[in-house]
């Protein structure tokens, strides 16, 4: 795993899935690897009641219930579309869904404006059918294609993102359960195995980009990820990847828990403030989610270890801040620029601690992209 830039997740956690499956007694649908009630183990984690011999991680953080939803609908007919902000865990909570029930998340079709009817059928490797026509050994099948015949779970990402023309031909594949090949004459349709179903995603954001239609919504059960509010769930997610970071690149540096508190405190009063907003001007381009959150951290550490003291400062953190949230120039360091004089200055003189020099940072950071 070591020389994977990414491993997925059924490579990442395969000893705690082969411990699962090993102590799994538990009634499984069709040929699912890991029970319902294993499955929503591995992703939530496991407590001192369930009377494991080891612990198992948590590696999504949300409400159980809309993991539990999940699984339901993956164990019914319909498939299953998880919808929500940028930076919710959409795409996470579907790779760890399928790599605990197939050992396979990587049958993904990223949907664009650019994705084909072929991306999600098949096509021709095109040397070969001049050399001995068009036949199965010829056919290149797409990621939803094998999940079908392999009776996995197909991805597709970002739905919203491809065309209507692409998302009716999704319609009979959830409806059906087959693809028919007409250039074939024998076996030329492709039926799917029990336990095929498809988890797809959608950006709410998106909504008015390729609107899906009423008939597909149908085949789906839609299960909407919210945004983290509550501070210590998004803390406990930050400092997740974090350390998940530093073990990819084996970085010690520490990440002191007042500077976490000052990034969530930050992304907070950020957000309110977008919300307050009267018009897209006085917000921030950023979504501001917790993607972004630990993409704001990410920065500050590696900038820490590589060119700093290898010690994570609170300078440094408002830099990454500002740095990675000033995507229009001039109005989001307008917006920055007045959420630290409206703001971190006050503070920085009621409270103290890292917000001095928090605030330094930000105004330096400022100065030198305007």
């Amino acid at each position: 795993m070591s020389d994977l830039l990414r491993a997925p997740a059924e490579i990442k956690y395969a000893e705690e899935l082969d411990w699962l499956e090993s102590v799994d007694d538990n009634p499984k649908p069709f040929a699912w690897r890991l029970s319902p009630k294993m499955l929503r183990l591995f992703i939530l984690g496991s407590e001192r009641a369930d009377g494991l011999d080891r612990e198992i991680s948590q590696k999504w953080f949300g409400d159980r219930t809309i993991v539990e939803r999940a699984i339901v609908t993956l164990a019914s007919d319909r498939g299953l579309l998880l919808i929500g902000d940028p930076g919710t865990g959409k795409s996470w909570l579907a790779e760890l869904l399928a790599a605990a029930i197939s050992r396979n998340s990587t049958l993904v079709v990223q949907g664009t404006a650019g994705t084909t009817e072929d991306h999600i059928k098949y096509s021709w490797n095109v040397s070969m059918v001049i050399a001995k026509g068009q036949s199965r050994e010829s056919m290149i099948p797409s990621p939803i294609m094998t999940a079908m015949e392999a009776g996995s779970i197909g991805r597709f990402e970002e739905l919203t993102r491809s065309t209507s023309d692409v998302q009716d031909a999704l319609i009979s594949i959830l409806s059906e359960k087959y693809i028919s090949v007409p250039e074939l004459d024998s076996d030329g349709i492709v039926f799917a195995k029990p336990g095929f179903s498809v988890i797809a995603t959608a950006n709410s954001r998106d909504r008015g980009v390729n609107d899906l239609s009423s008939a597909l919504k149908r085949r789906f059960n839609f299960v909407r990820i919210p945004v983290v509010t509550n501070k210590k769930s998004e803390a406990e997610i930050v400092r997740f990847r974090t350390e998940e970071l530093l073990r990819r690149h084996q970085i010690e540096l520490d990440v002191p828990p007042t500077l976490l508190d000052v990034l969530l405190r930050s992304f907070g009063d950020l957000r309110a403030a977008a919300a307050s907003a009267g018009s897209d001007d006085e917000k921030l381009e950023s979504a501001l989610s917790t993607a972004e959150q630990i993409g704001v951290l990410e920065d500050a550490v590696l900038h820490s270890n590589f060119f700093g003291e290898r010690a994570l400062t609170a300078r440094t953190l408002a830099s990454s801040l500002v740095g990675s949230l000033a995507r229009r120039e001039p109005e989001d360091l307008a917006i920055l620029n007045k959420y630290l004089h409206g703001v971190v200055e006050p503070r920085s003189k009621d409270e103290g601690g890292d917000w001095p020099e928090f605030l330094d940072g930000g105004r330096d950071a400022i100065a030198s992209l305007s």
